[in-house]
């Protein structure tokens, strides 16, 4: 009976892994990589081992995934959070889109990748409070090509990641840099690289503004006229994330304050915990609500100053957010 006891906790932690915990392992690894990239002996493998990893941490719980970038709970510098959050959402479209387990693992390693020729440059980018300069434009023009080059260097040759890290920010119609390429040159995993690029770097707050509304962000980009998005890809967006992925805070029509927990796109659709109630006072424990397939009773999304409510990602989504 003492053994049974002992093995118990182990046994309860391996099948409730926390997707949380695991993301931020997943970037401290990434910091560490990246930032001694030059004196790695077995780069491509590190990355991609990384990038399974995280593949993994999105397949336990998408919905736990998407909530730390909505709920910034991915520590570190940004420049490599951001890859991080990157790999997220290009895991859920790719996942959404069907795609192979081999070229979900090579997008995921492009996008963990994409920014490591400017990585050195990106913090001081982020603490400017001014337009970046002709030099630091050059710089942000120039780092798909010299990320490419740092990745053949440190001896990646998939050339199916090395093209995506290039033309990441290619568009269509030839708008793009740093080749100027257009369609059907651009390759969809780059469309797909790019979009989730783009959209993370709306939703994530910067040193020098807040995040910005994920239906804002998507709006934004699909009504982008200066760089227009691929139709399949955008759909593709709007289904899985919409105007209210887990991790929005949200009011509700009739004035509840509450947290999106579960995408529209699951099967039982989308969940709400409910933080506040009608008057303010706070609801402990937050209260689960299945909004099925009807109407949304969703009034607005709200920014965490707006929503004036902390909270722990595990009092909503239990072990699998835990620190």
């Amino acid at each position: 009976m003492t053994g049974m006891t002992h093995l118990e906790p182990p046994l309860l932690a391996e099948a409730t892994p926390s997707v949380l915990h695991q993301l931020n392992l997943c970037n401290r690894r990434l910091e560490r990589l990246l930032h001694n990239l030059r004196n790695e002996h077995n780069a491509e493998a590190e990355v991609r081992d990384i990038a399974r990893d995280v593949i993994r941490a999105v397949d336990i719980n998408p919905d736990v995934a998407l909530a730390c970038i909505f709920l910034s709970q991915i520590n570190g510098m940004y420049a490599v959070r951001h890859c991080i959050e990157t790999a997220v959402v290009t895991v859920v479209i790719a996942r959404s889109m069907g795609m192979g387990t081999g070229h979900t693992l090579t997008v995921t390693a492009a996008a963990l990748t994409m920014n490591v020729g400017m990585l050195r440059h990106h913090e001081g980018f982020q603490n400017k409070n001014a337009p970046l300069s002709k030099e630091e434009m050059a710089i942000v023009r120039r780092h798909p090509e010299e990320s490419a080059d740092m990745l053949r260097c440190v001896g990646v040759d998939d050339d199916d990641w090395i093209s995506c890290v290039l033309m990441h920010h290619e568009n269509d119609e030839g708008s793009g840099y740093p080749a100027g390429l257009a369609s059907p040159e651009v390759t969809l995993n780059a469309k797909l690289l790019s979009f989730a690029d783009r959209y993370c770097a709306q939703v994530s707050a910067r040193n020098y503004r807040k995040s910005i509304l994920p239906s804002l962000a998507l709006r934004n980009l699909i009504e982008d006229r200066e760089a227009p998005v691929d139709a399949q890809l955008a759909a593709c967006f709007q289904r899985e994330l919409g105007d209210f992925p887990p991790g929005c805070l949200v009011r509700l029509e009739g004035g509840e304050i509450g947290v999106v927990s579960r995408r529209q796109g699951c099967s039982s659709g989308l969940q709400i915990h409910y933080l506040r109630d009608a008057s303010g006072a706070l609801l402990s424990p937050a209260q689960p609500r299945c909004l099925g397939d009807g109407p949304l009773p969703i009034a607005e999304g709200l920014s965490e100053d707006q929503a004036s409510t902390r909270f722990s990602m595990k009092q909503i989504w239990g072990a699998q957010a835990s620190l």
